[in-house]
């Protein structure tokens, strides 16, 4: 025998952990220290110095 489900309570379940996924990334994205966020730019330029460094000339 098939189990009887309530779509609307699905739906709503759906809506919730889709909601609390958005809200752990945005946490993850947003939510750093001034100096969390000094050192990932600053990595991030380092990163790009070095890359334009390897690359030839025409």
């Amino acid at each position: 025998m098939a189990e009887i489900v309530n779509l609307r309570t699905v739906k709503k379940q759906a809506a919730r952990k889709s909601a609390r996924h958005q809200a752990d990334a945005n946490a993850a994205k947003f939510g750093l220290t001034r100096a969390e966020k000094d050192r990932q730019k600053a990595e991030a330029e380092k990163a790009a110095r070095d890359l334009a460094g390897h690359k030839r000339d025409p």
